[in-house]
């Protein structure tokens, strides 16, 4: 039996779906990174806490620049 591939099925809407995921996935990722990183750098200063409001809209701020330099990358300037 002839192995298909995901290309020869018909359209390619699967493949763009798991790009797109395959990006947020991975910017969510780099994002919770930067935000575990900003907590870091700022509860070691003073006993300052970082409250989960801040943690998600540090997530969610990251995610945004994720998603601009992915469009410029991937989009083209």
């Amino acid at each position: 039996m002839k192995m298909l591939t995901l290309l020869e099925v018909g359209g390619l809407e699967g493949l763009v779906a798991m790009i797109i995921l395959m990006i947020l996935a991975v910017a969510f990722v780099v994002s919770l990174v930067v935000a575990v990183f900003a907590k870091l750098i700022y509860e070691s200063k003073d006993g300052r806490k970082f409250s989960k409001s801040q943690f998600w809209t540090t997530v969610l701020i990251s995610m945004l620049i994720c998603g601009l330099i992915s469009g410029a990358v991937c989009g083209g300037m």
